[in-house]
């Protein structure tokens, strides 16, 4: 029973657990030439040790695992395989999960500057005209902020002229497409216009929010109409 574990855990998982080590380190590295290289290499010596393990063991009737006379080679292939699993490990971490994470912050990320923005551009007071404009353009870049403030500039002077109050709210929002430096944003709106004498209209909007990431910080770069296809 004892030699038995011993081959079981020496001359076949240990084997298996590097190859399976290797191949998972290609998968997320996503195959690159070099591994390609380094990996068939590594494996091929992994087979070429467990033929020879084979061959040993019909000939002397001792493997490597019920050797006892070789307690230093047991050792080197159970750290060889364990520091196979942990670089697939780390590897694993850094090109998947921290990733995966920096993903859905950023996902969460534009989508609230996102709804903040569509509603500010779809908001106006007439005793503050500047409100909603100061606060959309302080979460976009320069040069949309100077187009932004430009193209809003007409709507917000007849509106007010008119005396005419806009409120909006995101019903929905969610991300159409993202990447490491820039993102397009989904938003759906409830906005309602009342002026004095006139009944309250309500409407559904729909806008696309581009976005890109620059210092570290995600700006919208322009706000537009979202049209059905």
């Amino acid at each position: 029973m004892r030699n038995l574990l011993r081959v079981a855990l020496f001359d076949l998982l240990a084997p298996l657990a590097a190859v399976a080590a290797l191949i998972y380190i290609g998968m997320a590295l996503a195959w690159p030439l070099w591994w390609v290289s380094v990996c068939s290499v590594l494996c091929l010596l992994v087979v070429q040790g467990v033929i020879v393990n084979i061959v040993l063991a019909r000939r002397d009737a001792v493997t490597v695992g019920t050797d006892d006379d070789g307690p230093g080679l047991r050792l080197a292939v159970i750290g060889t395989a364990a520091a196979a699993v942990v670089a697939a490990a780390v590897i694993g971490y850094t090109q998947w999960t921290v990733p995966d994470r920096t993903l859905n912050s950023d996902s969460v990320e534009v989508t609230g500057i996102a709804s903040s923005v569509a509603e500010a551009s779809a908001t106006f007071t007439p005793q503050d005209p500047t409100a909603s404009i100061d606060r959309a353009t302080q979460m976009m870049s320069p040069e949309s902020a100077e187009r932004f403030k430009a193209d809003f500039a007409t709507v917000a002077k007849d509106l007010g002229g008119r005396n005419v109050s806009a409120q909006a709210s995101t019903v929905s929002a969610g991300v159409e497409a993202i990447g490491p430096e820039a993102a397009s944003v989904a938003v759906v709106l409830r906005g309602t216009q009342s002026s004095p004498g006139k009944p309250t209209d309500s409407a559904v909007l729909a806008l696309r929010v581009s976005l890109s990431k620059t210092d570290g910080r995600w700006l919208v770069e322009d706000v537009s109409p979202l049209h059905s296809r």
